[in-house]
């Protein structure tokens, strides 16, 4: 199974001053990409213990902006535990079809609780009773169990009541240190350009594919 990418050269005078504002032109066109690229702002957030086992998995982007990278979770999952003890991560946008990916990588840090509730107002009704009926990566039994939660707080809190936030639930939000854009080209001669943090700015150098 292998491909053959023909896309256009990037360049480093193609590139934004910053890589948020180059993020957003390649987010802008991603989600342009409405047929080819299903959710782009699914993103693989990779994690690690303190003494190095990683794990991954896919979770939505939220917002961004020159602060960094936000999206939502439990607290008490395996990555809200991983990044409590080791505030290190990695975040992945793989925009296949459209042969993009952008990979970050820098340090999570807690968004605040109003940020946070700011947020959960905007879920939909479902979705916030989700939060309180998943305890996220904990073992469970059955299906059922989870539906029987969900039921109970759904009588409790019926559609048009106000939910609270979860105490165990929030945001992280991803500073960056680098941000790699990477164009895929044919005969696997990839561009990648990296934008590396350097006191208040941003150097970019161009990384052998």
């Amino acid at each position: 199974m292998r491909e053959q990418y023909r896309t256009t050269e990037l360049t480093v005078a193609d590139l934004a001053p910053s890589p948020i504002e180059q993020f957003a032109r390649w987010f802008k066109e991603a989600a342009a990409e409405t047929v080819a690229i299903h959710e782009p702002n699914a993103m693989v957030v990779s994690t690690a213990t303190p003494d190095g086992r990683p794990s991954s998995r896919t979770v939505l982007m939220k917002h961004y902006d020159e602060a960094g990278f936000v999206f939502y979770t439990n607290y008490n999952s395996r990555k809200g535990h991983e990044l409590a003890a080791n505030a290190h991560v990695s975040l992945l946008f793989p925009w296949h079809p459209i042969a993009r990916q952008v990979i970050v990588t820098g340090t999570a840090t807690r968004t605040g609780r109003d940020e946070t509730a700011a947020y959960f107002r905007t879920r939909p009704h479902g979705s916030q009773l989700g939060a309180w009926a998943s305890h996220q990566s904990t073992v469970i039994g059955t299906r059922e169990e989870l539906l029987a939660r969900y039921e109970e707080l759904h009588t409790r809190y019926p559609e048009g009541t106000h939910v609270p936030v979860p105490p165990e639930w929030g945001g992280f939000r991803v500073v960056p240190q680098t941000v790699e854009f990477w164009q895929g080209h044919e005969n696997r001669l990839h561009d990648r350009l990296r934008y590396e943090r350097t006191g208040e700015g941003w150097t970019v150098e161009r990384l052998s594919p």
